[in-house]
């Protein structure tokens, strides 16, 4: 697919740019990453994966978490739901893990996978991570998912009260016509601080 796609191009008119983490990155040369540009635009947020299913912590959370604090960053995390997995636990296991702190950005449910679930589960599934979560931090989490998904499963208007951050890769603008936070547009970006 990089022969189709190349090593992936950012779409033009946007200022504000973040990059999405986790172990998958190795260790990060926080000092590059501090001044890493896209575009002539700095690297203003990271968001980082914290917790997988009930009792999956992503191995550099912590480390990663921090640093980003550390090196002025404005830093999120993410859990990423297991639809073979109670909701209830795995909202409770993100909460044991992440301590979010004033000016970070809000939590976020990161959910692309609808496993053996029935769409009405995965609408339910998701609302009971959400309203947890949103009830111990006071924020509306963001949800994270890919353009399909949100059409087929969680379009209903309940779900218009969370931001969405939409993961629709290698197009120069989206087609999608609902309101949106953040786009991540490409799996394949480079910055300055992260191999690979």
């Amino acid at each position: 697919w990089k022969g189709i796609f190349g090593e992936g191009r950012y779409p033009s008119g946007y200022s504000i740019y973040g990059v999405d983490i986790s172990h998958f990155q190795g260790e990060i040369d926080w000092d590059l990453l501090r001044n890493a540009n896209i575009d002539g635009e700095p690297v203003r947020f990271i968001i980082i994966k914290a917790t997988e299913g009930t009792d999956f912590l992503d191995e550099n959370f912590n480390d990663n978490f921090y640093k980003a604090g550390d090196n002025n960053f404005i830093r999120g995390a993410y859990h990423f739901f297991l639809p073979s997995e109670s909701a209830e636990s795995q909202a409770h296991y993100f909460l044991k893990q992440v301590h979010l702190e004033p000016g970070d950005l809000p939590p976020v449910l990161d959910t692309e996978h609808k496993g053996d679930l029935t769409p009405r589960e995965i609408k339910n599934a998701a609302l009971t991570w959400l309203r947890l979560v949103e009830k111990h931090y006071s924020v509306k989490p963001i949800i994270y998912t890919n353009y399909d998904f949100k059409i087929k499963y969680l379009g209903d208007s309940i779900f218009d009260q969370y931001p969405y951050w939409i993961a629709h890769y290698y197009v120069n603008k989206l087609k999608y016509h609902g309101a949106w936070k953040l786009w991540q547009q490409t799996d394949v970006g480079k910055v300055g601080g992260i191999k690979g």
